[in-house]
């Protein structure tokens, strides 16, 4: 997929030549919901804690950044582009952002609680615990390939 996506789009691959590969969410069935989210143009946001990237040894995402979204089976989907970043903590989620999430109803309310019960999951998987004051990368982002789902 990133062979493809290269060449096609070879100054938006020199720009950023480093790219992810991961899934949405902790659990297959969570990857497989928020990647249809995607690919039906409603989800263009997400969120993660900054610890969780300094768990896993990832450099936080950059504006330009590519990374491949893939399914619960770990078949990569789609290509990602970010497109805007912000670092704060979950209680300086906007009402926009909780809309381009997708998620549940797109309402603020039901993204802190969806989110809390998340981070409070992952967080003590990795045998920490979460605080509303954690800081938060609030990532908007753009399908770019395949052109079929490309925004």
């Amino acid at each position: 997929m990133w062979g493809a996506y290269a060449a096609a789009h070879p100054a938006a691959v020199r720009a950023a030549p480093e790219h992810a590969v991961e899934a949405f969410g902790d659990t297959a069935r969570l990857a497989d919901e928020l990647l249809s989210l995607v690919l039906e143009g409603r989800k263009r946001a997400t969120a993660e804690l900054v610890d969780e990237f300094t768990a896993r040894g990832e450099a936080l995402p950059r504006v330009g950044g590519h990374w491949i979204a893939c399914d619960g089976s770990g078949a990569p989907r789609v290509v990602l582009r970010s497109t805007e970043l912000r670092l704060g903590p979950s209680t300086s989620c906007e009402e926009s952002f909780a809309a381009a999430e997708g998620e549940d109803d797109g309402t603020l309310e039901s993204w802190r609680r969806e989110h809390r019960r998340y981070w409070e999951r992952t967080c003590a998987a990795r045998g920490a615990v979460w605080s509303e004051d954690d800081e938060v990368v609030f990532e908007r982002f753009t399908v770019v390939w395949p052109p079929e789902h490309a925004d």
